[in-house]
């Protein structure tokens, strides 16, 4: 197996790094994106010796490796590591069969709003359907703000995810799990969407209420094409029209 292996899935999960830094979920070099291949090695974003930060990601950034953090080829190295932060892609995909991708980021809103004691709740609904049943279903807390480098630390996330989508890491950032990199990305832009609402209710003198359940009822399911391929069309639409507009001329 070479680096030519898994050409479109590298795309994927460049393009997917690009969103969360377009939409400020990922600011700088931190975060990264993982995709399952098979059960023994994944897609990775590595940082090279000639790190830009997550808005310029391409699909040389994105390394195919082992379970245990190993290339898995000889020309998947030159340079190149592994996010210290490995154990936590390779901890979801171990014990979430169901899970193909994982992103880890570093979203702001998302961050001060816990801090702050504010949970991530179904305050809106038709708003943000997806985001108001994912908030429904819960959003658990890690409560420690360190560095999740290895498989105890990582096993003590897992415990908080509790099953769940995603979870926030205090002080540090979120965890999005899903059955691929579109719905992981946009379950985090969701989650920060309802932070970034909370802080301006909050700042505003407002009180934050949960939608009745009578109206998260009537919420109805659009459906994957809709939630899922028509949002992430957006999403790429939109990263590629902020590149577009900020390249320089001539």
């Amino acid at each position: 197996m070479t680096s030519r292996a898994f050409a479109e899935e590298r795309n994927l999960v460049a393009e997917a790094c690009r969103v969360l830094a377009g939409r400020g979920l990922a600011d700088g070099i931190l975060g990264h994106i993982s995709l399952r291949v098979d059960d023994d090695a994944l897609l990775v974003r590595c940082r090279g010796p000639r790190e830009r930060g997550l808005v310029h990601t391409t699909a040389h950034d994105i390394r195919l490796v082992r379970f245990d953090g190993t290339a898995a080829a000889s020309d998947e190295t030159d340079g190149w590591s592994v996010p210290n932060e490995l154990p936590i892609h390779t901890a979801v995909l171990r014990s979430r069969a169901g899970v193909a991708a994982v992103v880890h980021a570093h979203p702001r809103r998302t961050v001060t709003a816990d801090l702050a004691g504010i949970a991530i709740r179904p305050i809106v609904g038709a708003y943000d359907i997806p985001g108001a049943h994912l908030a429904a279903g819960g959003v658990p807390v890690y409560p420690r703000g360190v560095l999740i480098r290895n498989a105890d630390l990582a096993s003590e996330m897992i415990a908080a995810m509790n099953g769940r989508p995603v979870v926030i890491l205090r002080g540090h950032g979120v965890t999005s799990a899903a059955e691929s990199v579109e719905q992981a990305v946009l379950q985090a832009v969701s989650v920060d969407g309802i932070a970034g609402i909370s802080l301006d209710v909050a700042s505003a003198g407002g009180s934050l209420a949960d939608l009745p359940d009578a109206d998260l009822a009537e919420l109805p399911d659009l459906g994957s094409a809709f939630n899922t391929g028509t949002a992430w069309r957006h999403e790429i639409a939109r990263v590629r029209g902020i590149a577009a507009a900020t390249a320089p001329v001539g």
